[in-house]
């Protein structure tokens, strides 16, 4: 990491030196070129999508957990997890006194919002502003979906941190669980890979659906077309996400957009922002562990239809939140000051 933004200074030197510009505004994570623009005389402005260290990534190696982001023969090793440790606190502090030089910093969601807070120290010129979503094609879709066979959908890249996996031990769980009455759903898994070690992933969780015994049940779409996406959300019930931390969570948004009901990781930009109660109807589901994901398909797939209906029209409401339109009016209110101050 350390290398990488040593880079990002190098580079923006070199753009510095052939145009220099009032306003310096960053969307790409180079929080280390930001006091060599001041150094030229900008003004700094950045939108933060994902702070490039967090302090959850601090923790999960004090801890030694492995996961996607903290390899087990480091999580498995006191010596090399003390190690990454002191890098990390390093690099965190680094990065905390170089986020410290903008004048502005926009946010994506409330939970970076909180690591930029403790990790820059500049709360009072750090701004919430909601990425813009364009889900108007998706908010035109029926609500009504087909009673006979309830489809569960999970659009992401096959990429470890996505956790497919476990969606996939939740749904085997919740068929084990179904009661005689209820209808027995599909899990359809849509996604691109991005290389070959996507490919194997994708391969791995083909295999897991067989020894779980589900692999009629399990639908797998690999780099589909947008409009044929938007078919398959149109007829999906509930729309399931797994990752821990998810920043934002765009995809979830479109879930609740399309009118599937959501069934999101209990953390981060859904737990914090995006799957919460509009005009006190709840929009959607939480869950963490392969049991609490199972439940909640259980319980989507046992609801009244009028149920269904209006949890899926309170998300659709929730999800208009972030809209195109909310993401310009917002943005604009966050840089006039910077704008109006400098004019």
């Amino acid at each position: 990491m350390i290398g990488q933004s040593i880079g990002s200074v190098y580079l923006s030197w070199e753009a510095l030196c052939k145009f220099t510009p009032i306003y310096y505004f960053d969307t790409s994570g180079h929080a280390f070129s930001y006091p060599l623009a001041r150094i030229f005389g900008c003004k700094v402005i950045c939108y933060t999508h994902y702070p490039t260290i967090s302090l959850d990534m601090l923790s999960r190696v004090r801890g030694r957990s492995s996961m996607y982001n903290n390899e087990a023969l480091i999580a498995q090793s006191n010596w090399r997890s003390q190690c990454k440790v002191i890098y990390y606190m390093i690099f965190s502090w680094m990065y905390g006194l170089v986020g410290s030089f903008a004048h502005l910093a926009m946010v994506n969601s409330s939970w970076t919002q909180s690591h930029i807070e403790k990790l820059w120290g500049i709360p009072r010129r750090i701004r919430r502003v909601f990425p813009p979503c364009d889900t108007s094609g998706l908010q035109a879709l029926p609500l009504e979906r087909p009673l006979t066979t309830p489809i569960i959908i999970s659009v992401a890249q096959f990429r470890p941190e996505k956790a497919h996996s476990l969606q996939l031990e939740a749904f085997s769980l919740a068929i084990e669980k179904l009661e005689e009455d209820m209808s027995r759903p599909k899990l359809q898994f849509v996604g691109s890979c991005r290389n070959r070690a996507d490919e194997e992933r994708l391969q791995n969780l083909k295999k897991l659906a067989v020894e779980l015994k589900v692999e009629e049940d399990v639908e797998f779409h690999k780099n589909l077309m947008y409009r044929d996406l938007v078919r398959l959300l149109g007829g999906a019930t509930a729309g399931i996400h797994s990752m821990i931390d998810e920043h934002f969570g765009i995809g979830v948004v479109e879930y609740m957009a399309a009118g599937a009901i959501p069934i999101a990781h209990n953390s981060a930009g859904p737990k914090m922002d995006i799957v919460l109660e509009e005009d006190g109807q709840q929009t959607g589901f939480l869950a963490q562990t392969v049991e609490e994901y199972a439940d909640a398909i259980l319980k989507i797939l046992s609801m009244r239809e009028t149920e269904r209906l209006n949890m899926a029209a309170a998300a659709r409401r929730r999800a208009c939140k972030f809209s195109e339109q909310r993401f310009y009016e917002d943005f604009k209110a966050a840089v006039r000051p910077i704008l109006c101050n400098s004019s």
